[in-house]
């Protein structure tokens, strides 16, 4: 029963795990209705995606940082820090004069936000039984749709009737109320560190392996563009290999081995983001640029998504059992390609409800799978690796998204695409955004094939 989540004393987990993602997704999607009225004022079109891509390569570096950072101060130190690393960069965005003080911005509520993601996942794992896990994500669903959906239009409605900043600005009483949830809800704890050092020389390469891949989707030349693209996917896949032989490791071992559902699921946690990225970073801009749509009407296309991925979410909790994952997931991928591959097709149609279902579909095959997904992947690591898989959903989550945002840029300024959007011109190219987004996202459906069913996972009554 959903009743069981307040149980027992499970109310304050819940409730904090919901608010922390509840922030997220206001703020995700605040951002993504105000963010291209921002860079056409203070002229930073051909960056719009380093936006997105350096705010969720904070959000990574943190979010990779929690697991160590949680057993070494505690949920409660490490999620009021977090809280004030997205109050900083929520200051600095929404007063910011120039595109570079807006990535500055960025960059700390990424930071804040990746912090307070994974802590929150990992005390879903910790501290909720296996048979609640699903509901509890299902509830996060529903605080995120809510969020997800109300935030695009209270975007819009705050950058057209007051000013862009002003939707960047209406974070900073709902993160006062999550300080003070958090103060409350979650105790005090004596923690004893074991001694060992973050591997923050890791962490960094990850940063700078995605970074690469962003500075591709603005270099001037091909040749540097491409040297740029390749060097970050080597610098990434060093930094994996590293990782399983060190000592103390940021990632499960079985992280990203395809013959394991382990690694397998991972794949499919990095590959759906990163395909969708392409309509989450271009399309709001698409609308407003050359639709002609306002950004209150282009916010409510947007929420559209998120609010099918938490309907979604939702029917497929109340009745799920065991034999529901495995499957789920692997329809919720091939869902996702579906609606990409319709999107591609529609962007020169100019049909606003073609384009409507097209984002109904996306947001169905995330909902459909993805609460599946995050138990999966817990659930088939080894004991001693499950709060480092629990804590890595949400990083590979946000690297999707960093890279498909850095891709989406690349194939958007090559192709003379952002040009024509900071010129009101439509050249015709927005289909091979959308496409190869779905190209990827049929990528993780293949991926899909090697998740299998894992025992559940014991938890505290």
């Amino acid at each position: 029963m959903w009743r069981d989540l307040f149980r027992r004393g499970r109310a304050p987990v819940t409730l904090t795990a919901c608010l922390g993602e509840g922030v997220y997704a206001l703020n995700a999607f605040l951002t993504s209705t105000s963010m291209p009225v921002a860079v056409l004022e203070v002229g930073g079109v051909r960056f719009i995606a380093w936006s997105t891509t350096v705010y969720l390569v904070a959000a990574i570096v943190a979010g990779s940082a929690t697991g160590f950072l949680k057993g070494r101060f505690g949920a409660r130190r490490l999620l009021l820090a977090a809280a004030m690393l997205f109050l900083v960069g929520t200051l600095a965005a929404g007063a910011a004069q120039d595109m570079g003080t807006i990535l500055v911005g960025r960059a700390f509520q990424g930071a804040g936000e990746g912090a307070i993601a994974a802590a929150c996942y990992a005390l879903v794992a910790e501290r909720l039984p296996s048979a609640l896990a699903p509901k509890a994500f299902g509830l996060m669903a529903l605080v995120w749709a809510v969020a997800a959906f109300g935030g695009p239009l209270l975007g819009g409605l705050l950058t057209e009737t007051l000013s862009w900043r002003a939707a960047f600005l209406v974070n900073l009483p709902l993160i006062a109320a999550f300080v003070l949830l958090v103060r409350r809800a979650v105790p005090p704890q004596v923690v004893a560190p074991d001694g060992a050092a973050v591997p923050f020389g890791r962490i960094t390469g990850i940063a700078v392996g995605i970074m690469l891949i962003a500075v591709a989707a603005v270099a001037r030349s091909l040749p540097l563009s491409a040297a740029s693209a390749f060097g970050g996917v080597g610098v990434i896949a060093l930094m994996f290999l590293l990782d399983r032989r060190a000592a103390v490791r940021l990632f499960p071992a079985d992280a990203f081995r395809p013959r394991t559902t382990v690694g397998a699921g991972l794949w499919v946690v990095l590959l759906m983001p990163l395909g969708q990225a392409s309509t989450s970073v271009y399309l709001p801009i698409t609308l407003q640029s050359l639709w002609g749509w306002s950004p209150t009407l282009a916010g409510a296309l947007v929420g559209a998504m998120a609010l099918s991925w938490s309907g979604a979410a939702l029917l497929v909790a109340i009745p799920a059992g065991p034999g529901w994952a495995v499957p789920c997931i692997r329809i919720g991928a091939l869902t996702l390609v579906a609606g990409l591959v319709a999107a591609a097709l529609a962007v020169p149609t100019r049909d606003g409800g073609l384009m409507l279902a097209c984002q109904v579909v996306i947001g169905t095959g995330f909902g459909v799978g993805w609460a599946f997904l995050n138990q999966a992947v817990a659930a088939a690591a080894p004991r001693q690796d499950r709060d480092l898989a629990a804590a890595l959903v949400p990083t590979a989550q946000s690297a999707g998204y960093a890279i498909g945002a850095a891709l989406a840029g690349l194939i958007a300024n090559m192709s003379g695409y952002a040009a024509g959007l900071a010129a009101h011109t439509d050249n015709g190219r927005a289909g091979w955004i959308f496409g190869t987004g779905a190209a990827v996202a049929a990528i993780a459906a293949l991926f899909s094939l090697g998740v299998r069913r894992a025992a559940p996972i014991e938890a505290p009554e």
